[in-house]
C-alpha cells in the first residue's frame, strides 16, 4: 500500500450518541465511573439514617459511631460529586465535539504507509502509525488510541471501507 487511500465519512450525530452514550455512560450517577459511588453513598446515607433514627438508645461510648458514620457519608458524597463532575465535563466535551461533527462538510480519513490522518473539515491531524497503541473493532464501530484518539462508527462509512479500515489498523498497529 504504497498509494494514499482516502476514505470519506458521512457523520449522524445519532450514530455517534448511539455507540458513546450507550449503556448508561452519559448518566450522572449510574455510569460506569460513578455508579460504585452513588451505590456506596446511598448504603452509608441509610445506615446513617437508621443510626440517627436509634440514636437515643446509643450509649455515650458508643456515640462515636454515629460521628465515624456521618464523616463516612460526607467522604461518599465527596467522591460522589466528584465522579458527577467527571461525568459531566466527558458530556460536555462529547456534545461540543458532535456538535462540530455535524456542522462540517468535510470529515474524512487519510492513509499510507506512513501516516494516518484525520481531516475534519480542513483541521488535519496527522499521526505516524507507531504513535497508535491500540485498536479495537466491532459490529458497530472501530476505537483507536495514541496521540489522538478516535471513533468510527461503522454506519457512516461503506461496508467496503469499514473493512478496508479494519484490515489497514491491524496490519500497521501492533498490539
Amino acid at each position: 500500500m504504497s498509494e494514499q487511500k482516502v476514505i470519506v465519512l458521512k457523520p449522524k450525530r445519532e450514530d455517534f450518541e448511539a455507540i458513546y452514550f450507550s449503556g448508561n455512560q452519559g448518566s450522572l450517577f449510574f455510569s460506569s465511573n460513578t455508579r460504585g459511588k452513588t451505590v456506596t453513598t446511598i448504603v452509608v446515607g441509610l445506615i446513617l439514617g437508621i443510626l440517627f433514627c436509634f440514636k437515643s438508645d446509643l450509649s455515650k461510648e458508643k456515640f462515636g459511631i454515629l460521628y465515624f458514620v456521618s464523616f463516612l457519608f460526607l467522604l461518599c458524597a465527596v467522591y460522589l460529586s466528584l465522579g458527577i463532575n467527571k461525568v459531566s465535563k466527558w458530556k460536555k466535551q462529547v456534545r461540543q465535539y458532535l456538535t462540530k461533527l455535524e456542522n462540517c462538510n468535510i470529515y474524512e480519513i487519510t492513509f499510507d504507509n506512513n501516516f494516518f490522518t484525520v481531516n475534519i473539515d480542513n483541521e488535519k491531524e496527522t499521526s505516524e502509525w507507531k504513535d497508535f497503541q491500540y485498536f479495537d473493532s466491532n459490529e458497530k464501530y472501530i476505537t483507536l488510541e495514541g496521540k489522538y484518539n478516535y471513533m468510527f462508527p461503522k454506519k457512516s462509512m461503506s461496508e467496503k471501507d469499514y473493512s478496508t479500515l479494519k484490515q489497514v489498523l491491524k496490519k500497521n498497529i501492533e498490539q
